[in-house]
């Protein structure tokens, strides 16, 4: 097993490449907790073993040297890093103030923004069956599923914890120039808070009163569950979830038909739009479970048995889903919008033979699909 160092500054995106695939292969790789970016990486040590001096550097237990976070991360998407980062970090930096607010760098700022929409349509297309930014991301769905999908891995939720989308525009608020007076202020507070921390205190000092985007923070409500709006009926979703979980399909079935409330929640089939594009059951079970994990705030109104049929480059995915109200549940949240409209809904008549049947055959993962194709495995989303 790969085992080592790796050096590098704190939140550094190209390190993050390499400790994930670090997770991925189970590497124990540490990451230096004495480095100092501009310090260690010119000492004459540092610098006899990575010549260039730039980090990420990887130094490993059998003496292996590593420089370039591609080289470490050993395999990395050719077209992120050539077509999406450099149109990424263009748009980025000078809202973070890496790279001064310049004509040059706002003529950059505007092109990368095209760019960047150039790459991802590609992008979108590529992934539109493969599992592996607010209005202007939109378009974007595939890439937005993929993404959602491999943020949600243990592996990467390792090194990145919760990754949280932007819920707004940013935008480039520093002037030409104002970066050096940036780096001033910086040191002028550091030197402050120097000097208050070598200043014993006499008497406890005031709470520092809020600025006023702490206040604003402070005060702004918490996001509001999508189905509030909508009556809650007498269906126990708990109750039958517990009984699901713990009893066998002879007992757990009478009982979700017992205690259903047609008025106020619903019965809906879901079907796969491009079952002839799925390929290995493992990658088509990815889709299913990649979708649950984007939809993870949804699990406490609804609960579905969504199955696989048929084998490696021949199979179909469809579910039966039941939620809370008698609409589309995935329209009353954008974060519930990715995955969707993948698929071909219908509301089901939950007074049917055939919508009892196709509760019983998807709740007990068993039968086949119209075409015949037998039951491969499910998933459950409760």
């Amino acid at each position: 097993m790969a085992a080592g160092t790796l050096y590098t500054y704190p939140d550094n995106f190209r390190a993050a490449k390499a400790l994930i695939a670090a997770q991925y292969s189970k590497a124990d790789v540490k990451v230096a907790s004495n480095f100092v970016f501009g310090e260690t990486n010119n000492t004459k040590e540092f610098r006899q073993k990575f010549p260039g001096g730039k980090v990420p550097a990887f130094e490993g237990t059998d003496g292996k040297l590593l420089q370039d976070s591609n080289a470490i991360a050993y395999y990395w998407i050719g077209f992120a890093e050539g077509e999406v980062l450099p149109a990424g970090c263009a748009w980025v930096f000078p809202i973070l103030g890496i790279i001064p607010n310049i004509p040059s760098a706002q003529e950059a700022f505007k092109r990368a923004k095209e760019d960047m929409k150039s790459a991802l349509n590609i992008l979108n297309s590529h992934l539109l069956t493969r599992t592996y930014l607010v209005d202007y991301r939109k378009p974007f769905g595939n890439v937005n599923r993929w993404f959602q999908t491999v943020v949600n891995q243990p592996q990467f939720k390792a090194v990145l914890g919760d990754v949280t989308l932007c819920s707004q525009t940013a935008q480039v608020t520093g002037t030409p120039g104002s970066e050096g007076k940036k780096k001033k202020d910086e040191k002028k507070q550091e030197k402050k808070e120097k000097a208050k921390k070598e200043t014993p205190k006499k008497e406890p000092e005031p709470a520092e009163e809020l600025d006023a985007a702490d206040a604003a923070l402070a005060l702004e409500p918490k996001s509001k569950d999508p189905f509030e709006s909508l009556p809650k009926g007498t269906f126990n979703f708990d109750d039958f979830k517990r009984c699901y979980s713990n009893e066998d399909e002879a007992k757990s079935i009478p009982y979700f038909w017992e205690k259903f409330d047609p008025e106020n929640y619903s019965i809906w089939y879901g079907e796969y739009k491009y079952n002839e594009e799925l390929s290995k059951v493992f990658m088509s079970c990815n889709l299913i479970t990649g979708m649950f994990q984007r939809l993870d705030k949804m699990r406490k109104q609804a609960f579905a048995s969504v199955c696989l049929f048929g084998e490696d480059n021949n199979s179909t995915i469809s579910g039966v889903w039941v939620w809370r109200g008698q609409e589309l549940a995935f329209t009353l949240s954008p974060d519930w919008q990715i995955d969707y409209e993948v698929y071909d809904w219908k509301k089901l008549d939950p007074s049917s033979e055939e919508t009892k049947n196709l509760v019983q055959q998807y709740f007990s993962w068993s039968g086949a699909d119209k075409e015949g194709r037998k039951f491969n495995q499910g998933k459950i989303f409760k």
